[in-house]
């Protein structure tokens, strides 16, 4: 009888033995797992970085805060500059020409002002925002004003081609805005200042255009086509300011002064807000030409 207890007690400790030895192969096989999962995890993640990382080459803080702030600057060359881009692509819409309206978008320096009012408000200093901004007005006010007076004086009164395609705001322009507004800044934040990528965005986002055909519209008082108009250039210049803050929040650009959680907060929800009700429109109209 004993010896039967003494094999039933062995049979029970090796019955023990094999099942800690087979949890722990169980253990260690699902940590070894683990380890690869993670590791595969940590090297897609480092690829993912490498591939898309938008501060791995960009310039110094200092050097974005100046480059910025000089685009913006509203005096001097810039608004010599500016003169010349609103006669250059009133001339271009007035005679339909494409390449002369290129020519007009590539040397027009109104992103500067745009991508310093984003600058300021990623900063939280409001006196630049401030600054930049009434800028951005006086040079809307000029290019409007300029091309109204080329267009009372010029004897081609007629609708061109180019004047109707600024007219029809949709959802794409939305898109290519927010596009064309973060290739932008990236291109003024990288180390290597000369690249190719303004010019590019100069041309997709289309400013100084519509604040021409603004001027048409008014100096031929055509109000339907001002008003298409004017909602582009809302449109561009919006999406590519929200595009400018996204980066550079992205880029960790220091503030001047602290801002609490709830401020913060409250400049995103604006953002987001102001988006959507900028878009709309666009997409209402975009629905309806697509039901008609």
């Amino acid at each position: 009888m004993s010896e039967k207890k003494h094999g039933s007690s062995m049979k029970l400790f090796f019955a023990s033995i094999f099942d800690i030895h087979h949890r722990y192969r169980n253990k260690r096989d699902e940590i070894r797992e683990s380890g690869k999962h993670e590791k595969r995890h940590q090297e897609w993640k480092a690829l993912w970085h490498y591939m898309f990382s938008i501060s791995a080459d960009s310039a110094s803080h200092e050097e974005i805060k100046q480059r910025l702030l000089d685009g913006g600057r509203v005096s001097g060359t810039n608004m010599c500059v500016m003169v010349c881009a609103i006669l250059i692509a009133s001339v271009g819409l007035n005679t339909n020409s494409t390449a002369v309206i290129i020519g007009a978008m590539l040397i027009s320096p109104l992103m500067g002002s745009i991508l310093a009012i984003g600058y300021g408000t990623v900063t939280a200093d409001y006196f630049v925002v401030r600054r930049h901004l009434t800028g951005f007005l006086f040079q809307i006010i000029c290019s409007v004003l300029t091309s109204a007076i080329y267009f009372l004086l010029s004897p081609e009164k007629g609708v061109t081609a180019e004047l109707l395609n600024r007219t029809n705001p949709s959802f794409y322009d939305v898109i290519i805005a927010s596009a064309g507004g973060i290739a932008g800044i990236i291109g003024q934040t990288r180390k290597d200042k000369a690249n190719n990528i303004i010019p590019g965005v100069a041309i997709a986002t289309a400013l100084m255009p519509p604040l021409c055909t603004c001027g048409y519209s008014i100096a031929n008082q055509k109000w339907r086509m001002l008003s298409g108009a004017l909602y582009l250039f809302v449109v561009n210049s919006y999406f590519i300011y929200m595009s400018a803050c996204l980066v550079l929040t992205l880029l960790r650009i220091p503030q001047v002064r602290e801002t609490s959680e709830k401020e913060r907060k409250r400049t995103v929800h604006k953002l987001v807000r102001n988006a959507i009700l900028i878009s709309l429109p666009s997409i209402v109209l975009g629905l309806l030409i697509h039901q008609g």
